[in-house]
């Protein structure tokens, strides 16, 4: 039996990453099993893979962002968990909580980073006139989206696509990107 990591995926929304990361993990070469997921928002659609899964939930939605990450990180020593995937967490985490972590913490960011660091990635890409745009996987720093670079999937922007277009192709990509990253950190 492959020894797995015990692991945490942090959401804020819709969940597709989560979804895919869960799919995978039950996989028997998977280097991870997913022991907790932990949101900020009560109404995160990705919840209900969390219960169709069967996997431990919880739910910290504090204005404070100490007493949120005090909260995660109590959770997180609790149930021994060794490596956090960022799946469309809509937070920065403080430079305390990524030391106090002391392990691993990827993010799965829809641009090719360095470039469009942030939120509203794929207008911004568009508007700039960019030929190509993609996804990345990398390590999580204090500094937003500036973490050591995993993998990154390339694709081209099309003239016809609009901020929709792009973002589902791109997010195809993510749903990818994420286990391979996973597997070629930790293979």
């Amino acid at each position: 039996m492959v020894k797995k990591i015990k692991t945490c995926v942090f959401i804020s929304g819709s969940g597709t990453n989560l979804r895919c990361l869960i799919k995978n993990s039950r996989d028997y070469n998977s280097p991870i099993k997913i022991n907790l997921i932990i949101s900020n928002n009560k109404n995160a659609n990705g919840l209900k893979f969390a219960r169709k899964y069967n996997i431990p939930y919880k739910i910290f939605v504090n204005k404070s962002r100490i007493i949120f990450e005090k909260n995660c990180l109590l959770e997180l020593k609790e149930r021994k968990i060794k490596f956090i995937c960022l799946a469309g967490f809509m937070k920065v985490l403080s430079k305390n909580f990524i030391e106090n972590f002391k392990y691993k913490i990827f993010n799965m960011h829809p641009s090719l980073l360095p470039k469009f660091k942030g939120l509203n990635t794929h207008t911004r890409v568009l508007n700039s006139g960019e030929k190509f745009t993609g996804c990345t996987v990398h390590l999580v720093t204090s500094k937003l989206d500036s973490g050591k670079i995993i993998l990154q999937k390339k694709i081209s922007v099309h003239n016809n696509d609009t901020e929709k277009t792009l973002r589902e192709r791109v997010l195809k990509q993510e749903h990818k990107l994420y286990t391979k990253a996973i597997r070629y950190a930790f293979g």
